[in-house]
C-alpha cells in the first residue's frame, strides 16, 4: 500500500476485470435502474450499463494493491475543462462476455489539512481489442495521509 506521500502526479495502476450477466442482474436489481433500453438487452445481449462499468471501476481501483488499506472515501469528480467540464465518456459499448483492461492514473493531488489529502484519478477502461470503452477524468477520493496500522 502506497501513503498518500508517496502517490505522485502520473503514476499508473493497472487492473483487469469482466462483468457477468449475474453481476450485472444484480447491480440492476440493487440500483433500480430502469430503462426499456437495457430490459430489451437483456432479451439478447447483455450490454453493461454504463453506471454499472464506473462503480466496477471504482470497485477495481480500492482493490489494487497500491490503495487497498488505505482510508480513502471518494468524495466526487471535477470535469474536464476540455469536455466542458464533463469527467466521463462512454465510447463503446461493453457487453457481459468482454475482458475490461483498466488503466489508473493520478492525475492530481493536494493537501486537505494535516490529517487528510486530496487525489485525483483518471479511469480508462479498454476491451480486450484495445478499444477504449470509457474514460473518466478526476474522480477525486479524500486519502488520510497515515493509514492505519
Amino acid at each position: 500500500m502506497k501513503k498518500f506521500k508517496e502517490f505522485r502526479v502520473g503514476d499508473t495502476f493497472q487492473s483487469t476485470c469482466s462483468i457477468s450477466d449475474k453481476e450485472l442482474e444484480e447491480y440492476l436489481s440493487f440500483s433500480r435502474v430502469r430503462n426499456s433500453f437495457l430490459d430489451e438487452m437483456k432479451k439478447g445481449e447483455s450490454m453493461v450499463s454504463g453506471r454499472a462499468i464506473l462503480s466496477r471501476m471504482e470497485g477495481e481501483f480500492t482493490r489494487l494493491s497500491q490503495i487497498y488499506g488505505n482510508h480513502i472515501v471518494f468524495i466526487g469528480t471535477d470535469g474536464d475543462p476540455e469536455w466542458e467540464n464533463r469527467n466521463t465518456r462512454f465510447l463503446k459499448p461493453l457487453t457481459t462476455d468482454q475482458v475490461l483492461r483498466l488503466k489508473f492514473t493520478v492525475s492530481g493531488k493536494e493537501d486537505i489539512d494535516e490529517e487528510f489529502g486530496k487525489i485525483a484519478i483518471d479511469f480508462e477502461g479498454l476491451n480486450q481489442d484495445g478499444e477504449t470503452i470509457v474514460l473518466s477524468k478526476k474522480n477525486i477520493y479524500r486519502i488520510k495521509k497515515e493509514p492505519p496500522r
